[in-house]
């Protein structure tokens, strides 16, 4: 076993990603503060070809030194916009026939293993505050809550970790 080269990756130049056709999932992060979570959530969006990120509330936008530090360049393939008010985004996005998973734990919530995305032909996560989660208001907006299984002390994961965690999940649906 050996590592491969960068040459071996066959990774895609940020105009081929932006060619590339795009998987129907669109991240929604609302009024995420960490720049470093931001980024993170770039990065991740762009290994799993996701069609759009929306940033909305006080989220911080490209370009910004801190949220390179994780984006690594994504912030340049990955497609983004920014909404003053995360409601806005949902409701744009429920008219384009999106499916709006909330991932927070709320009562009546769907273990994440357990969610049929096979039943959805394009779905928008929403992630939340790393404090408050998922604003009340967009949760009433939602289709549905998704839950990631925990099984230690702690009662929550960072943003960056539940967006890879669930995205996975996702994207097996597109793949």
């Amino acid at each position: 076993m050996r590592k491969l080269r960068m040459s071996e990756l066959n990774r895609l130049s940020t105009e081929e990603f932006q060619e590339a056709p795009k998987n129907p999932i669109v991240l929604v992060l609302d009024n995420v503060r960490s720049l470093l979570n931001v980024g993170s959530v770039f990065r991740t969006s762009d290994a799993f070809r996701v069609e759009e990120l929306h940033l909305c509330g006080l989220t911080a936008t490209p370009p910004h030194r801190e949220m390179n530090k994780t984006a690594l360049g994504a912030t340049e393939s990955v497609s983004w916009r920014h909404f003053v008010e995360t409601s806005d985004s949902l409701k744009d996005l429920k008219e384009k026939g999106y499916t709006l998973i909330a991932i927070e734990q709320t009562s009546g919530a769907i273990s994440l293993e357990q969610f049929p995305f096979e039943q959805h032909d394009k779905v928008a996560l929403i992630f939340g505050n790393e404090v408050k989660g998922v604003s009340n208001e967009a949760l009433a907006l939602c289709d549905f809550a998704i839950e990631i299984p925990q099984f230690g002390t702690k009662h929550s994961l960072n943003i960056s970790v539940s967006a890879g965690i669930a995205l996975w999940q996702a994207a097996q649906r597109f793949i």
